[in-house]
């Protein structure tokens, strides 16, 4: 990425749940509770509020670890989706007052009842008594700046996914659902899981122009959604393993630095285009594994 002179941004690599907080510009905000720090502006986007799952189950017995772990992934990564959407949808509001019930809210209602219905089946396939889950389905709206609460993976403690100001980049790491650019942090502890997640460098910014602080907060939510794809990859991998030694590398975390790369250009544009010291994200773009 060519550039003038720039300022590096603080490297912090991410454990799942790191909080930053950030002076910004016009004496805004910019925070993350996971990795990716957003803008907390007037125009902050919203991110989704549902519950948590995996505090919620009983113990998950060894046979069905593996169905759980892929499931409790693949509600974080729809958060993470959803997270974006909300993000983008700051920048440039689409439909009308009910837009976000009808075209968010409702349909990640149906995509939450069909895997909490498998989490379900899962311990009842094995003979387990079958949890009751249903409650759990429906997400509500947490305030501009508030994180998405995440399951993470097996063993973490509540973290932000891409915690938008005050709170949650996966995963999340860059502080909404996803996450990480704090790997997703998760409340919940209980199943043994056999997945590994992402370890991606938690985003850390200097002060963010008022002017490209849209564009900031939807690639944060862009990282995030990135690391929730990547978490819900390697879930799936735990249950039914592909290709060789180098699989990972070359399907999962290449791919992954890839796709970081952009965004993170993105980031740096937005900086530049509003006459702003363009930071150096170069460092960032590379994920390990937890």
């Amino acid at each position: 990425m060519a550039r003038g002179t720039r300022k590096t941004a603080v490297l912090k690599l991410g454990g799942v749940g790191a909080l930053a907080a950030l002076l910004f510009a016009g004496g805004l905000q910019l925070a993350s509770a996971g990795e990716n720090n957003r803008p907390a502006t007037t125009a902050a986007a919203q991110t989704v509020n549902c519950p948590t799952v995996r505090d919620k189950l009983p113990a998950v017995p060894a046979a069905a670890s593996a169905q759980v772990e892929r499931e409790l992934a693949n509600l974080d990564q729809e958060i993470a989706r959803q997270n974006e959407r909300l993000a983008r949808q700051a920048v440039r509001p689409e439909g009308g007052p009910a837009f976000i019930d009808n075209a968010i809210l409702g349909p990640l209602r149906s995509k939450r009842v069909a895997v909490l219905d498998r989490i379900e089946i899962a311990f009842n396939r094995i003979g387990a008594q079958r949890p009751d889950l249903d409650a759990l389905a429906a997400c509500s709206l947490n305030a501009p700046g508030v994180p998405s609460a995440v399951n993470g993976g097996a063993g973490q403690n509540a973290g932000g996914q891409n915690g938008n100001a005050g709170g949650q980049n996966g995963g999340g790491q860059n502080g909404n659902a996803g996450g990480q650019n704090g790997n997703n942090g998760g409340q919940n502890g209980n199943a043994a899981g056999q997945a590994r997640t992402v370890n991606c460098p938690r985003v850390a910014l200097p002060a963010v122009p008022a002017a490209a602080a849209g564009q900031v907060q939807a690639e944060l939510a862009t990282l995030d959604k990135q690391i929730a794809e990547a978490n819900a990859r390697l879930a799936q991998l735990a249950v039914r393993p592909e290709g060789g030694p180098a699989f990972i590398d070359n399907a999962i975390l290449g791919p992954l630095r890839s796709k970081r790369v952009a965004a993170l250009d993105r980031i740096e544009i937005a900086f530049n285009r509003v006459g702003a010291q363009r930071p150096n994200l170069d460092a960032l773009a590379t994920c390990g594994l937890n």
